[in-house]
């Protein structure tokens, strides 16, 4: 298991490239490490000793009286088992029951070792595993892939590696394995990958996805001058890489390589590369960055761009003008994160109508007027049949986008597909809920606004007492001050199928504090970064729900403020975006 640090440990800083969620079957569970602490040991070594050979295991052998029934017998041990006058009795062997077996026909011996059939021997690149359809091995290749190693610097993918040598069949198959989904978590492995991919140009075909999302460039160089000195990423050598993947589909950056993304850097990913779909540019916010973007705007774009998925997930600092140049030319949008951005309300008006949006985050828009959400919501083409994962969220101390008629306005014409809806930071009153009422029908994840107690979250799951129907798994209550006790009704079996509360940080400070009480009553307490989580438990002390679902695209926990734009593991610094942070 990976060394795990608590996130509130402050003697270092804690790399956001080892966030991840924790796959022990635990909902709501991340382990954060120190990757560069790890640069200068090796890796943790696990027994792989064969397991005990089949003669050492006991067998079952079938009772005289009915030879054919599987009910009932006895099992005869392994040849370990010396026989019971072995068995020292006050320093005697005084046990005669072997005898007595013997006379039954019922002996603890092994029965005797049948011959080894041969196996058959196939011609080369005539077994059936290499027999099979391409997608079918190449899906079975796919899960001995090691995306990220532990502490992101020991080997991986050693199975891989020597699938390589099998045969030319599973070796083609390997290759594509191998290079099709490509995760840089430092420079010195992305110089490996450029060198590669020069020398030998089809490799570089093979690529559909280039991640940075683990990136962190102090895992082994310690100051920036080490870094610069090295100069194995750079806008230059990023710009080499993509000129040698021409099929790449997904592009995958952060803030580590905000500097790195050079105008022409930005121009290839956008205009000259056809088959890129998806663009990631989660926390991206230096000068540098923007300065590339804005030297761009006044450049001859196309009137149509082929992403289909973009996110600016927390780019703070780019200019309205870059959104009111991508989106009008984005008519096959599927997937749009703009949380935390400069976007307008007329940039959003601007989406073709062609665009079917499922995912839409609009958390933290301060540049946008509550009319224009309103009305781009209810109204748009784009967004009011296809929504799946909608955040409206803001911060109620410091910005109010929905009052409690906007609220109004909004929730009944939320299509059926919605599947997450977050109102955090809206202004609510209990008339809401009857208009909640019938989207908790299919709605699984739920987060309120402020303005609401207790007893209004009750009647989206109780009327006159009595459980009522409903689909929710996860449901956010840091905007209210209400305290969940361990005798709540909201903790009782008749709740389910929610299997996730989120709450405020007084509320878990006290409920941590009455743990004992709250296990015993099925549920146990979470928390990550700054957010804290009270998850059911089943009786065996595991959860029979662990939030993966299809429109999570890989994650696996309940809640998630990032919109994830590739089917990939979460991790490294998106994982502290989407599960780690408040908003």
């Amino acid at each position: 298991m990976p060394r795990s640090f608590s996130p509130s440990d402050s003697t270092s800083r804690s790399s956001f490239s080892s966030v991840r969620e924790n796959d022990d079957g635990l909902a709501q569970t991340f382990t954060r490490s120190k990757i560069s602490s790890y640069s200068g040991l090796h890796a943790e070594v696990f027994d792989e000793s064969p397991s005990p050979s089949a003669e050492d295991q006991i067998a079952f052998r079938p009772p005289l009286t009915s030879p054919n029934s599987k009910l009932h017998g006895f099992f005869y041990p392994a040849d370990s088992f010396k026989g019971w006058r072995a068995i020292p009795l006050k320093g005697k062997a005084a046990s005669r029951s072997c005898e007595d077996l013997h006379k039954l026909s019922m002996t603890w011996d092994s029965p005797a070792s049948q011959p080894k059939k041969a196996l058959d021997a196939y011609a080369p690149g005539k077994s059936p595993l290499e027999s099979l359809p391409t997608e079918i091995l190449g899906s079975i290749i796919d899960l001995l892939v090691v995306e990220l190693p532990t502490n992101g610097l020991t080997l991986r993918n050693t199975d891989l590696m020597s699938l390589l040598l099998a045969s030319r069949t599973i070796h083609a198959a390997t290759i594509y394995t191998l290079y099709r989904h490509i995760t840089i978590p430092h420079s010195r492995i992305f110089r490996k990958f450029l060198a590669t991919i020069s020398q030998y140009p089809s490799l570089g075909s093979v690529v559909r996805r280039l991640d940075f999302s683990h990136f962190n460039p102090s895992t082994i160089f310690s100051t920036a001058s080490e870094r610069a000195r090295t100069q194995n990423l750079t806008s230059e050598t990023l710009l080499n890489s993509l000129q040698l993947m021409p099929h790449l589909q997904e592009f995958l950056a952060q803030e580590y390589i905000d500097d790195d993304l050079s105008p022409e850097v930005l121009w290839k990913l956008f205009v000259d590369m056809p088959q890129l779909r998806a663009i990631d540019f989660c926390g991206a916010s230096s000068a540098a960055f923007k300065n590339s973007f804005t030297s761009i705007l006044d450049r001859a774009w196309p009137e149509q761009l082929p992403i289909t998925r973009l996110s600016f997930h927390k780019c703070l600092n780019l200019p309205s003008a870059v959104f009111g140049t991508l989106l009008p030319r984005l008519g096959r949008l599927t997937h749009l994160d703009v949380a935390g951005t400069r976007v307008t309300g007329a940039a959003l008006e601007s989406i073709p109508t062609t665009a079917r949006l499922t995912h839409l985050n609009l958390a933290k828009c301060k540049e946008i007027s509550t009319e224009a959400v309103v009305k781009f919501i209810t109204t748009h083409p784009a967004v009011n049949e296809s929504l799946v994962y909608l955040s409206l969220a803001t911060e109620a101390s410091n910005h109010l986008l929905l009052g409690k008629h906007d609220v109004e306005a909004i929730l009944p014409r939320l299509p059926n597909t919605l599947r997450s809806l977050n109102l955090k930071g809206s202004r609510m009153e209990p008339s809401h809920m009857s208009l909640l009422l019938p989207l908790v029908q299919h709605l699984e994840e739920l987060a309120l606004g402020r303005g609401l107690e207790m007893s209004d979250v009750h009647r989206l799951f109780y009327r006159d007492g009595q459980p009522i129907s409903h689909n929710l798994r996860y449901i956010d209550l840091s905007d209210l001050d209400a305290i969940i006790g361990s005798a709540s009704t909201l903790l009782s079996q008749s709740s389910a199928p929610l299997h996730v509360i989120e709450i405020h940080e007084r509320a878990y400070e006290r409920i941590a504090k009455l743990k004992k009480n709250l296990v015993q009553a099925g549920w146990t307490v979470k928390e990550f970064g700054s957010r804290y989580w009270l998850v059911r438990l089943n009786a065996d002390g595991t959860t029979w729900d662990n939030g993966a679902r299809w429109w999570k695209s890989g994650a696996e926990s309940w809640g998630m403020r990032k919109v994830p734009v590739a089917i990939a593991e979460v991790g490294g610094m998106y994982g502290s975006y989407m599960f780690g942070r408040r908003l």
